[in-house]
């Protein structure tokens, strides 16, 4: 059985979501991430500090989009491109995530919910949304006429994109000029392996 160390708050819901979607059986540490994963004990587990961390007989993985992407392919029940062509655009789409979109989501989240208030800087929030908007573009774009990212079903490109993508609703960003983001990201966040994740 795997252990996924993280709170279902944090990046660690990723790894869960992917673990429902395929079925296979899953512990889950819950950690403050605040101090638990700055302890020597942890660090060891991880150097970087950071959840998740994915565990299995002798096997440690960080970084949730590519635990990701070896749990789709391990179990490859469907999840999995179905081409090597399909498998670059699967990881294309997940370091896009990563490289595009996490960072402005995560600023603009900072400034407007998690730092204390004498510490929000809405200047910073609000050129975190205009970063945003690019990409924004950029992803409706792509699912101008697909229904999914990559191929005619749902895969790990898609589980990883709207795993980030989740954030931006708390961020307060109003993807409302993508109308073909709105629908995708209905189409994937209805799943019930979503749900089952964010209960655990």
């Amino acid at each position: 059985m795997y252990t996924v160390i993280g709170s279902p708050k944090t990046r660690a819901f990723r790894v869960m979501w992917m673990l429902e979607e395929l079925g296979v059986p899953y512990e889950n540490v819950k950690i403050n991430t605040t101090g638990d994963s700055r302890t020597p004990e942890f660090l060891r587990i991880n150097p970087n500090g950071h959840v998740p961390v994915l565990q299995e007989d002798g096997l440690t993985l960080c970084e949730s989009l590519a635990i990701n992407l070896y749990l789709a392919r391990k179990y490859d029940k469907g999840l999995w491109p179905k081409t090597i062509e399909e498998e670059g655009r699967a990881f294309q789409w997940s370091l896009w995530a990563v490289t595009e979109i996490e960072d402005p989501i995560l600023t603009a989240l900072r400034h407007r919910l998690l730092l204390p208030e004498d510490q929000r800087d809405p200047k910073q929030a609000e050129a975190a949304a205009q970063k945003f908007t690019g990409p924004l573009k950029v992803l409706n774009d792509a699912l101008s006429g697909n229904a999914y990212l990559v191929g005619e079903a749902f895969s790990v490109a898609d589980l990883n994109v709207a795993g980030v993508m989740l954030l931006a609703k708390a961020a307060k960003f109003d993807i409302a000029s993508a109308p073909n983001v709105q629908a995708w990201m209905e189409r994937c966040t209805t799943r019930p392996a979503l749900a089952k994740a964010q209960k655990a």
